[in-house]
């Protein structure tokens, strides 16, 4: 199936100034979100409790917030969850006493605000957030070591750096809408950030693959008709691809609920975010950081008269002439 014609070559490199200039205010956008408004950490990173509690009618978040105030719980924050019937009261510090404390405790405090019904306590001490946060960053830091080594063994270290740019354009922006909504970050979102490092990188691998194709079939020595043509050759691909993982992102995101919708989100921005970068934002890098055809194609040409001089070796011992 072909949503672009595959014989005809899109002028990708002649607006990438345009499109550059689209990325550096996006990103300048999510630096600034990031700096002001911050990340909303969820207990997985920070510690705490959360009280999740439904409501037979309409939850009193006002009335809760009121009732609260008197108690060893004045201050925390109560917001609504999935629905109109149901909130999260979620505070700093968890309880040394067992979970059933914490349940009673709030089922007296509650009292005055309607019948309820406490459907789960979750509590993470702020050592083992601490912790957890630490493993989360040194997770994403060695997946974008581990695909630069990989990138540039399989292609060639411009495009491993490019591709890495195009990563951290990624995370960035995404960062970036996930402090504009006010999403938690929690592991489910690592998780989410993780599994698309994979999906773009995968993208950007496929697009780098037709452009090394490329370099060995033809002679064209002009880069950006180069990139434009291998950019072209796996637009329907691509879009192909993304449309269809977002089905089911869009999905998840619509009709999963709460407790899945920091996953949900990172992965439906992160998609059209990656999507865009290996499209419009990794090539043009390629050719900034100073890709030479000419050169690229005597290296290869090096590496096959080596290849065959092994060879040429390996037979001649074989046949004790060595």
């Amino acid at each position: 199936m072909e949503i672009f014609n595959n014989s005809k070559t899109y002028d990708f490199m002649g607006k990438k100034t345009a499109f550059l200039s689209i990325s550096g205010i996006l990103i300048i956008a999510s630096i600034f979100l990031l700096l002001t408004r911050g990340l909303n950490y969820g207990i997985d990173f920070v510690g705490g409790t959360i009280v999740q509690v439904k409501y037979e009618n309409a939850a009193p978040i006002d009335k809760i917030r009121e009732v609260l105030e008197g108690t060893k719980y004045a201050g925390s924050n109560v917001s609504e969850f999935g629905g109109p019937d149901e909130v999260t009261i979620r505070f700093t510090g968890s309880s040394s006493d067992v979970t059933n404390d914490i349940s009673d405790e709030m089922n007296k405090i509650l009292v005055p605000t309607g019948k309820f019904e406490i459907r789960k306590i979750d509590m993470v001490g702020a050592k083992v957030g601490e912790e957890l946060r630490t493993k989360g960053i040194m997770a994403l830091s060695m997946a974008l070591l581990a695909m630069l080594i990989y990138i540039a063994v399989r292609f060639e270290w411009r495009f491993a750096v490019a591709s890495i740019i195009g990563l951290i354009h990624d995370v960035i922006i995404t960062l970036g809408l996930i402090s504009l909504f006010k999403v938690d970050v929690n592991l489910d979102m690592i998780a989410a950030i993780l599994t698309l490092v994979g999906y773009t990188v995968n993208d950007t691998i496929i697009v780098n693959d037709r452009i090394r194709e490329s370099l060995q079939i033809t002679k064209e020595r002009d880069l950006d008709r180069l990139i434009n043509d291998s950019v072209s050759r796996t637009l329907s691909r691509t879009i192909l691809t993304s449309v269809a993982t977002l089905f089911v992102v869009t999905t998840m995101l619509i009709f999963g609920g709460e407790i899945i919708y920091a996953f949900s989100f990172t992965m439906f921005a992160g998609i059209i975010i990656g999507t865009y970068s290996s499209i419009f934002v990794v090539s043009p890098f390629i050719k900034f950081l100073g890709f030479s055809t000419d050169s690229y194609r005597v290296k290869e040409s090096q590496k096959e008269a080596n290849r065959k001089e092994k060879e040429k070796l390996r037979a001649m011992y074989e046949q004790g002439r060595v």
